[in-house]
């Protein structure tokens, strides 16, 4: 099983199209295709804040359950978009007035035909893979050994949105423990959700989140090379949205 394992591409389309290029995919049809037969994989977050999120989220569907050539678990923000598509009342804020005013500007059939491919996709979608035999598992913001392969409310809230402790910063975001730290699992546990500036590899992990949408970089993890490649953002650099680990 050879796989390319993309992190979160939050609406940037080009980032996505020039990794996929410098990882051997070619473009056919609108759609990333590797010559010998890899595959993609995504982390989640696939929209908000950039400029092109629903267009990602339709490739990602062709990619997926169209072609059945990738693999595909959502983040927070996929969970918050599927929400809204589903005509649930949240909040329009940390990036999904971005996705919105792009799906407003769309014509009627345009919008139906969005809404229900992603609808289809996230409903398609486990919380987290576990491929390779159980060697390799993806999960949008990380997994505790004992939550593998189990999809309770706990593992649902752990996978979107990490090893939360119910605080707040000042800034409103949560407190997140550092679960990574103390991984000691023998699965490959590759994810992003949390921007850094480069790939973190500790303990068997692999965040691969290089903050694309907030100029940073946009990440592949190659398995079972466990090769690294990644592509500068063309979006505005923003410091303070990347997370320094001791």
């Amino acid at each position: 099983m050879k796989i390319d394992i993309i992190g979160d591409i939050h609406g940037c389309l080009p980032e996505f199209e020039a990794l996929t290029k410098k990882c051997g995919y070619e473009w056919k049809e609108g759609i990333p295709v590797h010559p010998e037969d890899r595959r993609l994989a995504f982390v989640g977050d696939l929209t908000d804040r950039g400029p092109a999120s629903l267009k990602v989220a339709e490739i990602v569907w062709r990619l997926v359950i169209e072609q059945k050539q990738a693999f595909y678990t959502p983040g927070n923000h996929c969970n918050k978009l599927y929400r809204y598509f589903l005509g649930s009342k949240v909040q329009e804020t940390h990036g999904l007035e971005t996705t919105v005013a792009e799906y407003k500007s769309l014509a009627k059939k345009d919008q139906q035909s969005i809404r229900n491919k992603f609808v289809d996709l996230y409903e398609k979608s486990p919380l987290h893979l576990v491929l390779d035999q159980k060697q390799l598992v993806i999960a949008h913001a990380g997994i505790k050994e004992e939550f593998i392969g189990k999809t309770n409310s706990k593992v649902k809230t752990f996978v979107l949105y990490g090893d939360i402790t119910g605080e707040k910063h000042p800034d409103g975001s949560p407190v997140r423990r550092d679960w990574a730290k103390h991984y000691t699992g023998k699965a490959i546990i590759v994810y992003g959700h949390t921007p850094v500036k480069e790939p973190r590899v500790i303990n068997n992990t692999y965040n691969i989140d290089t903050g694309a949408v907030f100029g940073g970089k946009l990440t592949a993890l190659r398995y079972p090379e466990l090769e690294i490649v990644s592509v500068d953002s063309t979006m505005p650099y923003i410091k303070e949205k990347f997370k320094d680990f001791d």
